[in-house]
């Protein structure tokens, strides 16, 4: 049987991240994607013209619909805007047998906000202790720990204080400093030191939640941490190299790069 992945995120309706970019990753990489949508975005190449949260009971009751029918093999989270749905959403994956991968959303490709402040406690609290992965950028490490990542040699100093919330896995991504994009995997005690080149392109709108959903489908095949993250990590190097133009600002990845 295919795997069956499940998305809790927001609809981004220029079809570069959220929702849209986790299903086209799920289908690029042979599982079955479903989703509970959180928020509704305006969203286009140049930034988020607006965002409308969905209530509590509708995310809940999305959620309990696949889960108590069709099952899900993985869960990945991505934006939960408000303390409340972070901490619902913390409930449910708390009472799934499954692996979570928590995309800690903090803001958007174009620097708009997309998680309250009053919303990070619940974040540290709550669902960060659920998951199986957590994969937070440089920015999102900065808000929930008040660690600052200037350089390569400051990655380890991030994982530990993101773990100490209590993820089994943090992947910190360095994809914002200088020189090859590089990536640190740990548990606190195995490191995996993830390398690419850095491709000359801007159009990297979607990088996050496409590798957080990448991350979830192989998990859903039966990877271990360590080989999901690997492949993960191939796949949206590939996404990001062929990242293509779309309207006037910063176009998406491309999610079907692998089918030739």
């Amino acid at each position: 049987m295919i795997p069956g992945v499940l998305t809790v995120a927001g609809s981004d309706s220029g079809g570069g991240a959220g929702i849209q970019a986790d299903l086209k990753t799920m289908l690029a990489l042979g599982v079955h994607g479903m989703s509970v949508i959180t928020a509704v975005t305006a969203q286009n190449s140049v930034g988020v013209q607006g965002a409308w949260e969905l209530p509590v009971e509708a995310v809940r009751a999305q959620y309990r619909s696949v889960v108590d029918d069709i099952g899900v093999r993985a869960v990945k989270t991505g934006m939960l805007s408000s303390a409340e749905l972070v901490e619902t959403v913390a409930e449910l994956i708390a009472g799934t047998d499954a692996p979570a991968v928590v995309d800690p959303v903090g803001v958007s490709k174009h620097g708009d906000a997309l998680l309250a402040p009053s919303a990070l406690d619940s974040v540290r609290t709550a669902l960060l202790p659920v998951a199986t992965v957590a994969t937070p950028n440089l920015d999102e490490v900065a808000h929930l720990t008040g660690v600052r990542v200037e350089s390569e040699d400051d990655l380890r100093r991030a994982a530990e204080a993101v773990l100490a919330y209590g993820p089994r896995w943090v992947v910190i991504k360095g994809g914002h400093l200088a020189g090859d994009a590089v990536d640190l995997l740990t548990d606190g005690s195995q490191e995996h030191w993830l390398r690419a080149p850095r491709h000359d392109n801007r159009h990297t709108h979607g990088t996050g939640c496409t590798l957080a959903s990448a991350i979830t489908s192989q998990l859903a095949k039966g990877q271990t941490v360590p080989e999901a993250v690997m492949a993960a990590k191939e796949y949206v190097t590939g996404a990001i190299a062929a990242g293509f133009a779309l309207g006037a600002g910063i176009g998406p990845v491309h999610h079907g790069w692998n089918f030739g």
